[in-house]
């Protein structure tokens, strides 16, 4: 008998229909001898209408009470799953994040979970009865009511899997799994297999919208296998597991793209030690995430600093920016909203020369120009004009071999 934690995501559950669907399923899954613990987000977009109906009521909205308001999607669908579980003669019980031991920091709309205290879980489970969870929440160590920020649900079950010691977690989304290349840009993509968690990794953190980054590394560190299938078609899916040596590892996995970075240049900057340091530590001190940073060759001991964030923290990070460039000498604070980035990722990277070479080739044959590269062992990416990004995946897509089935 194998445990199973099964997430279902918004569009899964996005109405009766839908719930009762993911009630069958769940009940089939027992029907083969399985244990099941249910993990569920809020009905389709009913986290941003609740977003939506705070700003109609007030401007100002503290972080405990937004906290409060949107755990509120949650606890709907994991009552509805339940109630269709039950009308399956399922026996069930649904908890909130807090019932479920979910213990996390103090940090209200992006918390970390610090703790998995599951014990009702188990006591559920040992009843004969399935389990159904709110994701996205948990409970602080100052008992308040916390969220796990977008893709939270994603977090939700791996934690749980782990702590159950679950055989799988099975994420359900309105996808087959994970592809070559984003589908809706690349129509010859097809599923990929089985993917390393370090190309997924990858994957998310440029672009691949199928799996939250927080997820994956929470896998990833506790060795919890992910299976990301459709809840439509209930196919098999593409399963996220550790690296095998006797794989056989494709050069390249997958073309990633992502158009939600804006670039932010430094002009004129002193080129002496501790500059950087100001710099970076200020944005750091504003919360501001950096991803990509270029620095070009010092001529006449001054230097430009090019980096990447997101286009949410543009503004924020100007400010920070232009805050800090009098101090540090600077003579110019300027952006860039009109960016994409494209990346080639593929654990066969690491063992094939030319892949670089390939990708400049195919781009300039295509007339993309470059502004910016940064790579690990397993990616490389480039940014590029926002508008170029469609084309260079496409083309990157066909001149790695991934066109082929």
């Amino acid at each position: 008998m194998a445990l199973i934690v099964q997430k279902y995501g918004g569009t899964s559950v996005g109405d009766a229909e839908r719930i009762r669907a993911v009630a069958r399923h769940v009940a089939e899954t027992r029907a083969r001898g399985n244990e099941v613990a249910v993990v569920v987000s809020a009905m389709g977009q009913f986290t941003d209408e609740l977003i939506a109906l705070a700003d109609e009521v007030t401007p100002t909205r503290p972080a405990r009470e937004m906290d409060m308001l949107l755990t509120a999607g949650e606890r709907i669908s994991m009552a509805l799953v339940s109630m269709a579980l039950g009308a399956l003669d399922v026996g069930s019980a649904s908890f909130t994040g807090s019932q479920a031991g979910i213990i996390t920091d103090t940090t209200h709309m992006s918390a970390k979970i610090l703790e998995m205290r599951p014990d009702r879980i188990r006591e559920a489970l040992a009843l004969g009865l399935v389990p159904v969870v709110a994701g996205f929440q948990g409970v602080s160590t100052e008992r308040d009511i916390t969220t796990l920020g977008r893709g939270g649900s994603d977090v939700t079950a791996v934690a749980l899997a782990h702590a159950l010691g679950a055989d799988v977690c099975e994420i359900y989304t309105d996808v087959t799994g994970v592809f070559s290349a984003d589908p809706r840009v690349v129509p010859r993509a097809r599923r990929l297999e089985r993917v390393s968690f370090d190309e997924m990794l990858e994957m998310a953190a440029t672009g691949g919208r199928v799996l939250m980054l927080r997820s994956v590394e929470f896998a990833r560190r506790h060795g919890v296998p992910l299976h990301v299938r459709s809840s439509f078609t209930w196919e098999q899916g593409t399963w996220i597991v550790e690296e095998e040596p006797s794989m056989e590892e494709a050069i390249v996995s997958a073309i990633t793209d992502d158009t939600s970075e804006a670039k932010i240049t430094v002009g004129g900057v002193p080129d002496r030690p501790g500059v950087a340091a100001t710099l970076f530590r200020a944005l750091a001190d504003a919360g501001i995430n950096v991803d990509m940073i270029v620095q070009n060759v010092s001529a006449h001991n001054v230097t430009d600093i090019s980096f990447t964030v997101a286009k949410t923290d543009l503004e924020p990070a100007l400010a920070a920016c232009t805050k800090v460039a009098e101090g540090i000498g600077a003579t110019e604070v300027s952006s860039d909203d009109g960016i994409g980035r494209v990346s080639l990722v593929g654990a066969g990277m690491k063992s094939s020369p030319g892949v670089t070479a390939l990708m400049f080739e195919t781009l300039s044959a295509k007339g993309i120009n470059i502004e910016m590269i940064s790579t690990s062992s397993i990616r490389i990416s480039c940014v590029v004009r926002a508008e170029k990004v469609a084309d260079a995946v496409r083309s990157l897509h066909s001149a790695f071999g991934l066109d082929v089935p």
